[in-house]
């Protein structure tokens, strides 16, 4: 596979009626079955949570928070490692927030380009926006705030992998 990857799906928190139809979407993103391993969700009764580690192409991330985006009470994150053409990448969901999508260098780190930078100091400067809320939102913390209870709850999960299909 060229330009292969890894990556992880994390699924946080969904609903019950949800699971099958998360299923269903990572096995057309990945073109393999994904029965996924659900566990109850402590951190909201009544949801379950998964992890998937996957290797496919460089863009099976965005193609998985693409299939996921939307869903009502759905929470979850996926990432990819870095290849020798493409950036590392992040993406984070939950109802209240939407998507949000970073960046990440080598170290872990979410990278944010120059004219993100520029248009928020631009809207810090001219408006009612404070430039340390612009960076942080830039940086993705209203998600890590909203999700941080979700992974917690998640430690010592089963880890199942799955190889993206030609």
């Amino acid at each position: 596979m060229s330009n292969a990857t890894l990556g992880v799906l994390y699924v946080h928190s969904a609903p019950s009626a949800l699971c099958p139809h998360v299923e269903w979407a990572v096995a057309g993103v990945l073109g393999a079955p994904a029965a996924l391993h659900w566990t109850p969700q402590p951190a909201e009764p009544g949801t379950y949570r998964c992890e998937l580690s996957w290797q496919g192409p460089a863009g099976t991330a965005a193609a998985l928070a693409s299939a996921l985006r939307g869903w009502e009470r759905l929470r979850f994150e996926t990432t990819e490692e870095p290849t020798a053409h493409t950036e590392g990448t992040r993406y984070s969901s939950t109802p209240s927030l939407g998507v949000f999508h970073a960046v990440i260098g080598v170290n872990g780190d979410v990278m944010i380009h120059e004219e993100r930078i520029k248009a928020a100091m631009l809207r810090a400067a001219t408006g009612p926006a404070d430039l340390s809320d612009e960076l942080d939102t830039l940086l993705g913390r209203p998600w890590d705030d909203e999700l941080e209870a979700f992974r917690h709850a998640g430690d010592g999960a089963p880890v199942r992998w799955l190889h993206q299909v030609g």
